[in-house]
């Protein structure tokens, strides 16, 4: 099935409560970091991509009807021309608050993991590429997220972005999707506290 959204937002605002959402309104999985550590042969493909080597993006995201948070919002420009027809959703927060949530959560975690691990080849091209690899520099951070919202606001038709905070709950993503807003409270999951009590 061809991807009906792609979200360009980065990790830590609020992207695995989106992925529940947009499973809940889609009825059909979302992709999510969270996959990628179930799915150890989809690793070197990201690392590819992250080289900028050769990715079947259709393959890759098959039997996915959306999907958010890193590594995918590093590849919105390739997941949004391989699915013409799908939303960009970006998710956003300000960029000092997605700072303390990001250098506390997984910066941490990610520096954890050992250096042969393919999980850390693939998360360290990706940071090399398209991000940055200064994870412990608060400037060069914000520096990188606020170049990355700004070009994919720059890129996407505004008839196809959907920007998207965590207050914002259902609405944009019923309107952007055609779908009723369900009858329970919009998940929140994996709040800073949540994660550090996890790992």
């Amino acid at each position: 099935m061809p991807l009906r959204v792609v979200g360009a937002g980065l990790g830590r605002t609020g992207t695995l409560s989106l992925k529940l959402a947009l499973e809940k309104l889609l009825g059909a999985p979302c992709y999510h970091m969270a996959e990628v550590f179930t799915r150890p042969d989809h690793v070197p493909k990201w690392t590819a991509a992250a080289r900028d080597q050769h990715v079947d993006w259709g393959k890759l995201m098959d039997g996915y009807a959306a999907a958010v948070d890193w590594p995918v919002c590093s590849f919105w420009r390739e997941l949004s021309a391989a699915n013409p027809d799908a939303i960009v959703l970006l998710s956003t927060r300000d960029a000092a608050s997605w700072w303390q949530s990001a250098s506390t959560t997984i910066f941490p975690a990610a520096r954890g993991v050992p250096e042969s691990e393919p999980w850390r080849e693939m998360w360290e091209a990706l940071c090399a590429s398209r991000f940055t690899t200064r994870l412990d520099d608060q400037r060069a951070c914000i520096a990188a997220f606020e170049r990355h919202y700004a070009a994919v606001r720059a890129a996407v038709p505004r008839t196809r972005l959907v920007e998207w905070n965590a207050g914002d709950g259902w609405a944009p993503l019923c309107r952007a999707l055609g779908k009723a807003a369900p009858d329970e409270p919009f998940p929140r999951v994996n709040t800073r506290e949540e994660f550090l009590r996890a790992h």
